[in-house]
Protein backbone atom coordinates (compact mmCIF):
# COMPACT_ATOMS: atom_id res chain seq x y z
CA UNK A 1 0.00 0.00 0.00
CA UNK A 2 1.19 3.29 -1.21
CA UNK A 3 1.42 6.20 1.47
CA UNK A 4 0.12 9.48 -0.64
CA UNK A 5 1.06 13.01 0.83
CA UNK A 6 -2.06 15.24 0.94
CA UNK A 7 -1.94 18.51 1.04
CA UNK A 8 -4.58 21.09 2.81
CA UNK A 9 -3.73 24.01 0.41
CA UNK A 10 -3.77 23.58 -3.53
CA UNK A 11 -1.03 26.21 -4.08
CA UNK A 12 1.11 24.62 -1.62
CA UNK A 13 2.84 21.84 -3.97
CA UNK A 14 3.04 24.48 -6.36
CA UNK A 15 5.19 26.86 -4.63
CA UNK A 16 7.31 24.20 -3.04
CA UNK A 17 8.38 23.05 -6.64
CA UNK A 18 8.41 27.26 -7.56
CA UNK A 19 12.39 27.55 -7.04
CA UNK A 20 13.45 24.76 -9.11
CA UNK A 21 11.36 25.64 -11.64
CA UNK A 22 12.71 29.13 -11.60
CA UNK A 23 15.91 27.65 -11.92
CA UNK A 24 15.70 25.70 -15.10
CA UNK A 25 13.56 28.42 -16.65
CA UNK A 26 16.14 31.22 -15.87
CA UNK A 27 19.60 28.87 -16.08
CA UNK A 28 18.34 26.26 -18.68
CA UNK A 29 15.47 26.48 -21.78
CA UNK A 30 16.48 30.34 -21.53
CA UNK A 31 19.89 30.54 -22.60
CA UNK A 32 18.63 27.61 -24.49
CA UNK A 33 16.05 29.29 -26.48
CA UNK A 34 18.90 32.43 -26.69
CA UNK A 35 21.48 30.16 -28.57
CA UNK A 36 18.46 28.53 -30.77
CA UNK A 37 17.20 32.24 -31.99
CA UNK A 38 21.19 33.51 -32.19
CA UNK A 39 22.07 30.32 -34.26
CA UNK A 40 20.10 32.08 -37.02
CA UNK A 41 21.85 35.09 -37.62
CA UNK A 42 24.75 36.36 -38.25
CA UNK A 43 25.89 39.29 -35.30
CA UNK A 44 28.79 41.96 -35.53
CA UNK A 45 31.48 41.60 -32.66
CA UNK A 46 29.17 44.42 -30.32
CA UNK A 47 25.94 43.13 -31.07
CA UNK A 48 24.60 46.19 -32.78
CA UNK A 49 23.46 44.46 -35.61
CA UNK A 50 22.16 41.26 -36.94
CA UNK A 51 21.40 39.24 -39.84
CA UNK A 52 18.92 36.92 -40.47
CA UNK A 53 20.92 33.78 -42.06
CA UNK A 54 18.56 30.86 -41.34
CA UNK A 55 20.63 27.63 -41.37
CA UNK A 56 23.29 28.91 -42.75
CA UNK A 57 25.32 28.95 -39.85
CA UNK A 58 24.87 25.27 -39.73
CA UNK A 59 25.79 25.01 -42.94
CA UNK A 60 29.15 26.28 -42.72
CA UNK A 61 29.89 24.30 -39.73
CA UNK A 62 29.47 21.14 -41.41
CA UNK A 63 31.49 21.83 -44.47
CA UNK A 64 34.09 23.48 -42.19
CA UNK A 65 36.81 20.17 -41.88
CA UNK A 66 38.27 21.84 -38.57
CA UNK A 67 35.08 21.86 -36.78
CA UNK A 68 34.40 18.30 -38.32
CA UNK A 69 37.82 16.92 -36.92
CA UNK A 70 36.64 18.14 -33.67
CA UNK A 71 34.09 15.71 -33.69
CA UNK A 72 36.33 13.19 -33.61
CA UNK A 73 38.74 14.17 -31.17
CA UNK A 74 35.91 14.40 -28.90
CA UNK A 75 34.83 10.73 -29.33
CA UNK A 76 38.09 9.87 -28.62
CA UNK A 77 38.77 12.26 -25.85
CA UNK A 78 35.58 11.53 -23.72
CA UNK A 79 35.71 7.27 -24.20
CA UNK A 80 39.32 7.11 -23.48
CA UNK A 81 38.57 9.50 -19.98
CA UNK A 82 35.94 6.99 -19.32
CA UNK A 83 37.01 3.88 -19.93
CA UNK A 84 40.18 4.93 -18.19
CA UNK A 85 38.92 6.48 -15.68
CA UNK A 86 36.48 3.94 -14.47
CA UNK A 87 38.83 0.62 -14.81
CA UNK A 88 41.33 2.24 -12.54
CA UNK A 89 38.65 3.33 -10.14
CA UNK A 90 37.16 0.02 -10.34
CA UNK A 91 40.67 -1.20 -9.59
CA UNK A 92 41.33 1.23 -6.90
CA UNK A 93 38.41 0.30 -4.95
CA UNK A 94 38.81 -4.25 -5.27
CA UNK A 95 42.25 -3.23 -3.47
CA UNK A 96 40.75 -0.71 -1.38
CA UNK A 97 37.98 -2.74 -0.26
CA UNK A 98 40.12 -5.34 1.37
CA UNK A 99 40.58 -5.53 4.76
CA UNK A 100 44.22 -4.15 4.83
CA UNK A 101 46.46 -2.46 7.62
CA UNK A 102 46.13 1.55 7.07
CA UNK A 103 43.03 0.83 3.89
CA UNK A 104 41.73 4.40 5.78
CA UNK A 105 44.59 6.42 4.62
CA UNK A 106 44.58 4.71 1.18
CA UNK A 107 41.10 5.75 0.49
CA UNK A 108 41.79 9.29 2.32
CA UNK A 109 44.65 9.61 -0.49
CA UNK A 110 42.56 8.61 -3.01
CA UNK A 111 39.65 10.76 -2.16
CA UNK A 112 42.15 13.88 -2.39
CA UNK A 113 42.47 14.66 -6.35
CA UNK A 114 39.07 15.06 -6.75
CA UNK A 115 39.34 18.44 -4.48
CA UNK A 116 41.76 20.01 -7.21
CA UNK A 117 40.59 22.29 -9.46
CA UNK A 118 40.53 20.98 -13.25
CA UNK A 119 42.69 23.43 -14.63
CA UNK A 120 44.76 23.21 -11.79
CA UNK A 121 45.11 19.47 -12.66
CA UNK A 122 46.02 20.16 -16.32
CA UNK A 123 48.32 22.63 -14.94
CA UNK A 124 50.02 19.85 -13.09
CA UNK A 125 50.01 17.20 -15.76
CA UNK A 126 51.49 19.82 -17.71
CA UNK A 127 54.71 20.88 -15.80
CA UNK A 128 55.20 16.75 -15.00
CA UNK A 129 55.03 16.15 -18.82
CA UNK A 130 56.98 19.27 -19.60
CA UNK A 131 59.78 18.27 -22.39
CA UNK A 132 62.59 20.03 -20.62
CA UNK A 133 61.88 19.47 -17.10
CA UNK A 134 58.93 17.01 -16.27
CA UNK A 135 59.54 13.75 -14.94
CA UNK A 136 57.39 11.74 -16.47
CA UNK A 137 58.76 12.88 -19.93
CA UNK A 138 62.01 12.09 -18.46
CA UNK A 139 61.04 8.86 -17.19
CA UNK A 140 59.41 8.14 -20.65
CA UNK A 141 62.67 8.73 -22.15
CA UNK A 142 64.62 6.97 -19.86
CA UNK A 143 62.13 3.41 -20.09
CA UNK A 144 60.97 3.34 -23.04
CA UNK A 145 62.90 5.82 -25.65
CA UNK A 146 60.04 7.95 -26.13
CA UNK A 147 61.10 11.64 -27.37
CA UNK A 148 57.89 13.31 -25.55
CA UNK A 149 57.00 16.93 -26.62
CA UNK A 150 53.07 17.84 -26.67
CA UNK A 151 53.85 21.29 -28.12
CA UNK A 152 54.34 19.82 -31.63
CA UNK A 153 53.14 16.14 -31.23
CA UNK A 154 49.03 16.32 -31.85
CA UNK A 155 48.94 12.70 -30.84
CA UNK A 156 51.09 13.15 -27.32
CA UNK A 157 49.22 16.39 -26.69
CA UNK A 158 45.75 14.33 -26.54
CA UNK A 159 46.96 11.60 -24.83
CA UNK A 160 48.59 14.32 -21.93
CA UNK A 161 45.14 15.77 -21.23
CA UNK A 162 43.09 12.68 -21.29
CA UNK A 163 45.65 11.18 -18.66
CA UNK A 164 45.09 14.75 -16.51
CA UNK A 165 41.39 14.39 -17.05
CA UNK A 166 41.08 10.68 -16.24
CA UNK A 167 43.43 11.22 -12.98
CA UNK A 168 41.00 14.57 -11.94
CA UNK A 169 37.64 12.03 -12.16
CA UNK A 170 39.37 8.75 -10.31
CA UNK A 171 38.18 9.65 -6.99
CA UNK A 172 35.19 10.80 -8.13
CA UNK A 173 34.27 7.41 -8.89
CA UNK A 174 36.57 5.70 -6.77
CA UNK A 175 33.90 6.96 -4.00
CA UNK A 176 31.14 5.18 -5.57
CA UNK A 177 32.58 1.92 -6.58
CA UNK A 178 33.75 1.53 -2.87
CA UNK A 179 30.39 2.41 -1.99
CA UNK A 180 29.01 -0.18 -3.76
CA UNK A 181 30.97 -2.44 -3.06
CA UNK A 182 30.64 -1.92 0.71
CA UNK A 183 26.64 -2.59 -0.14
CA UNK A 184 26.95 -6.03 -1.39
CA UNK A 185 26.06 -8.61 1.04
CA UNK A 186 29.45 -10.90 2.03
CA UNK A 187 27.26 -13.91 2.27
CA UNK A 188 26.67 -14.19 -1.33
CA UNK A 189 30.73 -13.66 -2.22
CA UNK A 190 31.19 -16.09 0.69
CA UNK A 191 28.69 -18.86 -0.95
CA UNK A 192 31.00 -18.61 -4.18
CA UNK A 193 33.87 -18.94 -2.29
CA UNK A 194 32.23 -22.35 -0.36
CA UNK A 195 31.43 -23.82 -4.06
CA UNK A 196 34.84 -23.27 -4.85
CA UNK A 197 34.95 -20.21 -7.17
CA UNK A 198 37.96 -18.12 -7.72
CA UNK A 199 38.80 -14.93 -7.08
CA UNK A 200 38.08 -13.49 -10.85
CA UNK A 201 35.02 -15.78 -10.93
CA UNK A 202 33.45 -14.92 -8.19
CA UNK A 203 34.29 -10.72 -9.06
CA UNK A 204 32.96 -11.04 -12.88
CA UNK A 205 29.77 -13.89 -11.89
CA UNK A 206 29.05 -11.63 -8.26
CA UNK A 207 30.23 -8.54 -7.42
CA UNK A 208 30.40 -6.54 -10.85
CA UNK A 209 26.88 -7.74 -12.05
CA UNK A 210 25.37 -6.26 -8.54
CA UNK A 211 27.73 -3.16 -9.46
CA UNK A 212 25.09 -2.29 -12.64
CA UNK A 213 23.62 0.33 -11.30
CA UNK A 214 26.67 2.14 -10.20
CA UNK A 215 28.52 1.71 -12.94
CA UNK A 216 25.37 2.95 -15.31
CA UNK A 217 25.36 5.97 -13.05
CA UNK A 218 29.34 6.81 -13.41
CA UNK A 219 29.01 5.65 -16.93
CA UNK A 220 26.86 8.43 -17.80
CA UNK A 221 28.30 11.15 -15.03
CA UNK A 222 31.73 10.38 -16.78
CA UNK A 223 31.02 11.16 -20.16
CA UNK A 224 29.12 14.31 -19.28
CA UNK A 225 31.96 14.88 -17.62
CA UNK A 226 34.64 14.39 -20.20
CA UNK A 227 32.74 15.86 -23.45
CA UNK A 228 31.39 19.13 -21.96
CA UNK A 229 33.27 19.82 -18.38
CA UNK A 230 36.48 19.77 -19.12
CA UNK A 231 37.02 22.58 -21.06
CA UNK A 232 39.03 24.72 -18.06
CA UNK A 233 41.69 21.70 -17.77
CA UNK A 234 42.12 22.00 -22.05
CA UNK A 235 42.56 25.08 -22.13
CA UNK A 236 44.80 25.93 -19.08
CA UNK A 237 47.49 23.35 -20.89
CA UNK A 238 47.17 23.32 -24.57
CA UNK A 239 44.10 25.57 -25.82
CA UNK A 240 43.02 23.03 -28.46
CA UNK A 241 46.67 22.99 -29.76
CA UNK A 242 48.76 22.11 -31.49
CA UNK A 243 46.80 22.21 -35.20
CA UNK A 244 43.86 21.83 -33.34
CA UNK A 245 44.68 18.30 -32.07
CA UNK A 246 43.03 18.62 -28.57
CA UNK A 247 40.06 20.92 -29.62
CA UNK A 248 37.12 19.52 -28.60
CA UNK A 249 33.57 20.47 -29.17
CA UNK A 250 33.31 22.40 -26.14
CA UNK A 251 36.42 24.49 -26.75
CA UNK A 252 36.00 25.01 -30.32
CA UNK A 253 32.50 26.78 -29.04
CA UNK A 254 34.38 29.05 -27.55
CA UNK A 255 37.58 29.86 -29.78
CA UNK A 256 34.51 30.27 -32.25
CA UNK A 257 32.46 32.41 -30.23
CA UNK A 258 35.15 34.31 -27.63
CA UNK A 259 38.24 34.73 -29.72
CA UNK A 260 36.77 34.63 -33.02
CA UNK A 261 33.83 36.81 -32.19
CA UNK A 262 31.75 34.83 -34.31
CA UNK A 263 28.74 34.75 -32.36
CA UNK A 264 26.24 32.96 -35.27
CA UNK A 265 28.32 30.05 -35.68
CA UNK A 266 29.56 29.79 -31.99
CA UNK A 267 25.17 29.44 -30.97
CA UNK A 268 25.06 27.11 -33.63
CA UNK A 269 28.06 24.72 -32.18
CA UNK A 270 26.04 25.20 -28.97
CA UNK A 271 22.92 24.12 -30.38
CA UNK A 272 24.51 21.31 -31.61
CA UNK A 273 25.98 19.81 -28.64
CA UNK A 274 22.58 20.58 -26.68
CA UNK A 275 21.48 18.05 -29.82
CA UNK A 276 24.42 15.57 -28.40
CA UNK A 277 23.67 15.38 -25.08
CA UNK A 278 19.71 15.02 -25.89
CA UNK A 279 20.42 12.36 -28.23
CA UNK A 280 23.41 10.92 -25.51
CA UNK A 281 20.23 10.70 -23.07
CA UNK A 282 17.92 9.07 -25.12
CA UNK A 283 20.38 6.11 -25.87
CA UNK A 284 21.54 5.89 -22.61
CA UNK A 285 18.64 5.57 -20.84
CA UNK A 286 16.33 3.70 -23.24
CA UNK A 287 18.74 0.97 -24.47
CA UNK A 288 21.38 0.61 -21.51
CA UNK A 289 19.35 1.23 -18.74
CA UNK A 290 17.56 -1.64 -19.67
CA UNK A 291 20.53 -3.85 -19.57
CA UNK A 292 21.07 -2.69 -15.51
CA UNK A 293 19.32 -4.89 -12.97
CA UNK A 294 18.46 -2.51 -9.81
Amino acid sequence: MQKRVVFRSKSLPYLLLAPQIIVTVVFFFWPAYQALESSLFIEDAFGFSREFVGFDNFRALFADDVYLASFKVTLVFGFSVTLLTMGISLALAVAADRALRGATAYRTFLIWPYAVAPAIAGVLWHFLMNPSLGIVSYWLDALFGTDWNHYVSGQQALLMVIVAASWKQISYNFLFFLAGLQSIPRSLVEAAAIDRAGPTRRFWTIVFPLLAPTTFFLLVVNLVYAFFDTFSLIDATTHGGPANATSTLVVKVYQTGFVGQDYGASAAQSVILMLIVIAMTIVQFRYIDRRVNY
